[in-house]
């Protein structure tokens, strides 16, 4: 099975390890161009391009995601299937391509938590658990028929950046 992976932070990490752990194809990595960081604003690139590159996969950083090239890409590649981890919202144009449609991982339990900061959401809510949902990516955000769903518990002390 191909499958074309997309997702910028290292969240996204391990669901990619995993498919390559599984030996899935994996013919294209799409992430989030580089961006200036820091006091020299030197440009940095996002974790997930670090960890594809080391893995000798082909990655691409499109701007726009409904530029003919960046959509010609994905469609020459011929995925099965489109994975998205922590990434941007995809059109219908990219997220029709793949015959076994396209999945994504977001960070709560849908249907809270829909969007953008889920964890965060979660925490200044003082939401007891929260947890991981993967589905379908539909036209709506976050809206998709769910394929799984794991509930993680969130300690008192618990933040953004420890929950997941």
């Amino acid at each position: 099975m191909k499958i074309v992976f997309m997702g910028t932070p290292e969240f996204a990490i391990p669901s990619l390890e995993i498919l390559l752990k599984n030996n899935y194809k994996i013919p294209l990595v799409v992430t989030a161009p580089d961006e200036p960081k820091g006091r020299g604003y030197k440009l940095t690139p996002p974790p997930v391009k670090i960890f594809a590159i080391e893995n000798g996969l082909r990655v691409i950083q499109p701007e726009n995601l409904k530029d003919e090239r960046f959509i010609e890409e994905i469609k020459n590649v011929s995925p099965d299937l489109i994975v998205v981890v922590a990434f941007r919202i995809l059109p219908r144009e990219v997220f029709t391509i793949p015959p076994l449609g396209t999945v994504n991982v977001h960070a709560s339990l849908l249907p809270r938590y829909r969007g953008a900061a889920p964890i965060n959401w979660a925490i200044i809510n003082g939401e007891t658990e929260t947890g991981v949902t993967t589905f379908f990516i539909n036209e709506k955000v976050d809206t998709g028929d769910v394929i799984l769903q794991k509930k993680i518990p969130i300690d008192p002390d618990e933040t953004a950046g420890g929950a997941l």
